[in-house]
């Protein structure tokens, strides 16, 4: 250790060690403190370890059962992530004047175009009261004129009375459009972009997701919608998190360290007039 400063021979005062400074009743204090914030650290990197395994995940194949529309959303209502893709069934109408046209689509690689209508669901087979509406996708074209043509002839006969069936798919939300466009162009299935460009709309409840019709209409190709790739049930961005939680941790047990240490430093110094302590000896 450092020799402390001599008065007639005899030393004036040990600087005190590392050890002493830590055991001291404020730094133990502060260790409680730091012990604390580490415990509830740990805590939630344990929670969020505990959700990143699904131990109860949706059985294989779920999405490919048939099922009731309103047993899979109900109107207003987000897509749950593991119903998305989920084949369902719905009877209802088409309402005449709202099919328009969806651009920017891809159909196994090949650019074209949706044509999406909307289909005032049957309150008796959909379990709802109010008149509810779901955004359609009724098939597919690689051109525009053929696109324009199918909404036009759905538009002036609309199907009604029929049960579809297909894919439920979540909200792509909405793009504006380019500068240089069509301000009316639609390059995302979105049913509130659809919404609000439809005539027969008042008062009506809507569904979020939207159904790619497994049956096109209009004289259009089939889009072809594949089944969902099985979720894994691991999480691994609440793994990541975990991990985070355990190093932040840490950090706090060597904040501890690291003040205690300055301290103890600042003190030598001070008792030295300025030399370098030597290494710390806990």
């Amino acid at each position: 250790m450092t020799q402390p400063r001599l008065v007639d021979g005899v030393p004036d005062v040990f600087p005190p060690t590392l050890r002493e400074v830590m055991l001291r009743p404020f730094w133990i204090g502060m260790l409680a403190v730091a012990l604390a914030v580490a415990g509830i650290f740990a805590w939630l990197g344990q929670w969020q370890l505990g959700n990143a395994i699904d131990t109860d995940p949706p059985p294989a194949g779920m999405t490919e059962e048939l099922r009731p529309l309103g047993e899979v959303v109900a109107p207003g209502d987000y897509l749950a992530e593991p119903l998305v893709g989920q084949q369902v069934e719905v009877t209802g109408s088409f309402v005449p004047g709202d099919f328009r046209v969806i651009s920017s689509r891809f159909d196994q690689e090949e650019p074209g175009f949706w044509v999406a209508g909307q289909f005032r669901v049957d309150p008796s087979t959909a379990g709802v009261t109010d008149p509810t509406s779901l955004a359609v996708a009724v098939g597919f074209t690689g051109s525009r004129a053929e696109a324009d043509a199918a909404a036009s002839a759905l538009d002036q006969e609309a199907p009604q009375d029929v049960t579809l069936t297909g894919r439920l798919i979540s909200d792509e939300g909405a793009l504006p459009p380019p500068s240089d466009g069509d301000p009316q162009e639609l390059t995302r299935m979105s049913p509130p972009a659809l919404l609000s460009g439809w005539t027969d709309a008042a008062g009506i409840d809507v569904y979020r997701p939207y159904l790619t019709s497994s049956e096109p209409l209009g004289g259009l190709g089939e889009i072809h919608s594949p089944a969902p790739s099985e979720l894994s049930s691991v999480n691994w961005l609440n793994i990541f998190y975990a991990i985070e939680w355990a190093v932040f941790a840490g950090f706090a047990v060597y904040m501890w360290y690291r003040l205690t240490r300055d301290a103890w430093e600042k003190e030598v110094e001070e008792l030295t007039g300025g030399d370098e302590p030597e290494p710390a000896r806990p």
